[in-house]
């Protein structure tokens, strides 16, 4: 496992999208194996990569749900998502507007409102709006996943 220590100006360009401001003091690391690169910030696991795209750790996004816009799931969906299952059409109970496909997205419980796991649609909000069957979101990172145990331990 390498760690890499990084300054703010590194990832000043890749969080832009998130609104998150990072200053000088902030102590920032990148931590890779095999399989994972993980940013931490401050030694909070925050972002994680994705095909080359910074996407937030569910840890963070339990900080800082609004990061990403929101697919909700009935409680039914649950033991299925943090299973790795993608997301399927009936599952799901609310969806924010302005969803482009290929968009990550973070999926959240019915009742809780937690975040569940971290997706990339696979249609864009309007087209899962109208679908009524089929996988709508593909679950990259979920509870309990080996990305969520990895970052709990660093």
């Amino acid at each position: 496992m390498k760690r890499i220590q990084l300054k703010s100006k590194d990832l000043k360009d890749n969080l832009a999208p998130y609104n998150i401001e990072i200053s000088k003091k902030d102590i920032i690391e990148r931590i890779e194996d095999d399989n994972y690169k993980i940013i931490l910030i401050n030694k909070q696991p925050t972002f994680f990569y994705y095909d080359q795209t910074l996407l937030p750790t569910l840890q963070f996004l339990q900080q800082k749900p609004n990061l990403l816009k929101q697919i909700t799931v009935d409680m039914g969906a649950i033991k299925f998502i943090i299973n790795g299952a993608d997301i399927m059409r009936p599952g799901i109970t609310a969806i924010e507007e302005g969803i482009e496909q290929e968009q990550a997205i973070v999926i959240i419980d019915q009742q809780n409102k937690k975040p569940l796991a971290v997706g990339i649609a696979l249609v864009s909000s309007s087209d899962m709006q109208q679908a009524t069957s089929g996988k709508v979101i593909k679950n990259i990172h979920y509870v309990g996943d080996a990305l969520w145990k990895f970052a709990t331990t660093k």
